[in-house]
């Protein structure tokens, strides 16, 4: 089989195969502008810092919710984003990844980040108290001796 002259396996899908016409400086000969080859693979690992793994451990579920008076002053447009989404309830990680059009793995560099500024904590789920749980059982018995009176 033999190979185009013009394949590089080197050169992304889509960029010209020839180098520009020279033309007066300052001029662009390219048919498309840079920011559209693959752009889309680039901006996640631009956002991370090039990382690909956060400093804490987190679901797809875990759900996060802003600090009371979180820092957003000099933050990333994303990140300022994913507080913004944390306000109003908690948030989980597969939404907010969602949300910001980001993979899961580069939100969860992001979220870590601001978990270690102070502007996102993690929610504890809340366990319910001894006097709810005595409320639900309660209920139940209630309904179960309804239910089964009229069988007997």
């Amino acid at each position: 089989m033999s190979k185009s002259a013009d394949h590089d396996p080197r050169r992304p899908t889509g960029a010209p195969t020839t180098a520009p016409a020279a033309g007066p400086i300052g001029t662009d000969q390219w048919d498309q502008p840079w920011e559209t080859y693959h752009s889309e693979e680039v901006r996640p690992y631009a956002i991370t810092g090039g990382r690909t793994r956060p400093q804490h451990s987190m679901r797809l579920v875990t759900l996060l919710e802003a600090a009371d008076s979180p820092p957003v002053r000099g933050l990333a447009p994303e990140a300022v984003r994913a507080v913004e989404l944390c306000r109003a309830q908690p948030c989980p990680v597969a939404e907010i990844a969602a949300r910001l059009s980001l993979p899961v793995q580069a939100a969860k560099v992001v979220l870590s980040d601001l978990i270690d500024c102070g502007a996102l904590v993690m929610a504890v789920p809340r366990h319910p108290a001894a006097s709810d749980r005595l409320q639900v059982l309660e209920a139940l018995r209630s309904g179960l001796e309804t239910k089964l009176s009229h069988v007997a």
